[in-house]
């Protein structure tokens, strides 16, 4: 079979196990957040905490519940570093230096997992298994909570509640993610991940040289951080590394796993709508962007022009000989079409429109199909905006699934999507500004600008990759970005709450003749472009100054 051949075999069984697993495990998370049932370990759980699990919460206590979550695990996770030469198996590492303690800290708790270090060399087994490996469950657990949140004020109508933050937290934790999360890394282990407490070994390289390889608990990390799409990695090449994604089809599990959640959740918005239609449209629309990235990546990769990428067939600098160009690329598309940022290739090293259709990706909002949550209320805020566009056209009150979409709503969805790309256009522009923050720029021109530009997009929009030809771990870097995590992954929450409470207050609209049908392919393909013109203004200046003045 031909390159070609393999790749293409190898995007089709990703796209049929995702339909395979679209009904089974969207219907198994509607179960978890729709029962009234508390497992004991749940009541043990919220007694220990002080939580009512069967008191309710507005959208204003639901969103006090996750901010003061977060606010808590950065402080520890931060001290947890601070603190990691006292601690058990720390493998006689120093403390991590206060900068890039405070990024890591920030980075795992909202998702995005950046990482200005090397992990094998700057984090013992302990702050690995006990604070990031942690994160990796919460931070998918509070995306999830959140979206439910905002499908409960679709559904429901006159009050103010919204649901329990805790009792969701606990109950994506233990019923979703833990389970998943003990047979991946069972399979991981089996396929040659390494699991183990292990200081490393000394082992002899084909130079003949001498090389440390430390070991430690890697298959429960890789697990996790596939699919509560986190990101990061155990080692510093990441998911390119032997001992943390040995095999070909290790590492068509790996993005299976990081996009399966995200490509669920539609149909647990179906289920809990009373309309599966509604939750296919959204997923085919997740699935139409998804597509065309892909193919649009290897496309890049495998047509790029040169004499060295034309005599091997395809750009394959930077690429795992072990994956070849195909799974790189397509490891690539989905690493940036969800929140997890880990990798199996170098981005910097990818043809200048392959990159680009990388950072177009985060630049999307991340919801093709997004992180695990993130994905889901990211496209239903783009809905919003498609109806009320819509509405506007042809003379009626936008209307979404019963809900009127008014004043208050938009500017909850404006200010969700506004967000970002502030973040990330005002971040470039400030580091570019800056003697000392372009220094850090390994290349010049272009490719350069599209480096600064990578690292912001990757971490507002909570992705975590990044174009690795910038030094990043700088006490700027470490900060200005550490701010655009943390702003990027919070305010979206709070926004998104804010409209979820203003929807379930409502009384709903009984459809009639003039009522959009959001479940047909007409407002399929409205969304599909209300997003692709929505990024094309706010961005393509930005692309045009780097990877596509590169690419041209």
């Amino acid at each position: 079979m031909t390159a070609a051949g393999a790749g293409a075999l190898f995007i089709a069984s990703l796209l049929v196990a995702l339909m395979a697993a679209y009904r089974p495990l969207g219907d198994y998370m509607y179960r978890v957040f729709t029962t009234h049932r508390h497992w004991r370990v749940e009541r043990a759980i919220y007694r220990l905490v002080g939580v009512n699990p069967d008191g309710e919460q507005t959208w204003g206590v639901y969103a006090r519940g996750v901010l003061a979550f977060s606010a808590v695990s950065v402080l520890f996770l931060y001290a947890f570093q601070r603190l990691q030469s006292h601690l058990w198996l720390s493998l006689g590492l120093p403390a991590v230096r206060s900068d890039q303690a405070w990024n890591t800290a920030v980075s795992f708790v909202t998702n995005t997992d950046w990482q200005s270090y090397s992990g094998e060399s700057t984090m013992g087994h302990l702050v690995q298994m006990a604070g990031l490996t942690v994160q990796n469950f919460a931070s998918a657990a509070v995306g999830i909570a959140v979206a439910v949140a905002l499908v409960r004020g679709f559904v429901r109508t006159q009050t103010a509640r919204l649901g329990n933050f805790w009792v969701d937290l606990v109950r994506i934790c233990l019923r979703i993610l833990l389970p998943v999360a003990v047979v991946g890394a069972t399979v991981f282990i089996a396929g040659g991940m390494v699991e183990n407490l292990s200081g490393g070994r000394d082992v002899h390289t084909v130079a003949g040289t001498t090389q440390h390889i430390p070991g430690g608990p890697v298959a429960s990390q890789e697990v996790i951080k596939e699919f509560g799409t986190n990101g990061g990695g155990f080692y510093n090449a990441n998911s390119a590394h032997p001992f943390e994604n040995p095999t070909s089809w290790t590492n068509w599990i790996e993005i299976f796993l990081l996009l399966a959640i995200s490509f669920a959740l539609p149909r647990v918005f179906g289920r809990m709508v009373g309309d599966n239609r509604q939750g296919l449209a959204i997923a085919i629309i997740m699935a139409i962007l998804a597509l065309g990235s892909v193919l649009a990546v290897n496309a890049a990769q495998v047509a790029h022009q040169g004499t060295v990428p034309q005599a091997v067939g395809a750009a394959t600098e930077g690429t795992e000989a072990r994956f070849g160009v195909p799974q790189s690329a397509t490891f690539a598309a989905a690493t940036t079409l969800t929140s997890t940022g880990a990798v199996n290739s170098s981005h910097d090293s990818y043809t200048p429109l392959g990159g680009a259709v990388l950072m177009a990706n985060m630049m999307l909002g991340e919801i093709a199909p997004g992180g695990a949550g993130s994905g889901l209320y990211g496209i239903l805020i783009l809905a919003v905006i498609t109806v009320f566009v819509a509405g506007l056209m042809v003379g009626r009150t936008p209307e979404y699934l019963g809900k009127k979409i008014s004043g208050r709503e938009v500017k909850f969805a404006s200010l969700y999507f506004l967000t970002t790309p502030t973040l990330v256009l005002v971040g470039t522009a400030a580091a570019m500004s800056l003697a000392s923050a372009r220094a850090s720029m390994l290349n010049p021109g272009p490719h350069g600008l599209s480096e600064v530009l990578y690292a912001y997009t990757s971490a507002a929009n909570n992705n975590g990759s990044a174009f690795a030809g910038i030094s990043a771990d700088t006490t700027w870097y470490n900060t200005t970005l550490a701010a655009a995590m943390l702003l990027g992954r919070l305010l979206p929450i709070v926004f998104v709450l804010g409209l979820a409470g203003s929807l379930a207050a409502q009384q709903p609209i009984p459809a009639s003749v003039g009522t959009l049908k959001t479940h047909q392919p007409l407002f399929v393909g409205m969304v599909v472009g209300v997003v692709i013109v929505l990024v094309a203004l706010t961005y393509l200046p930005a692309l045009a100054l780097g990877p596509l003045a590169e690419g041209l």
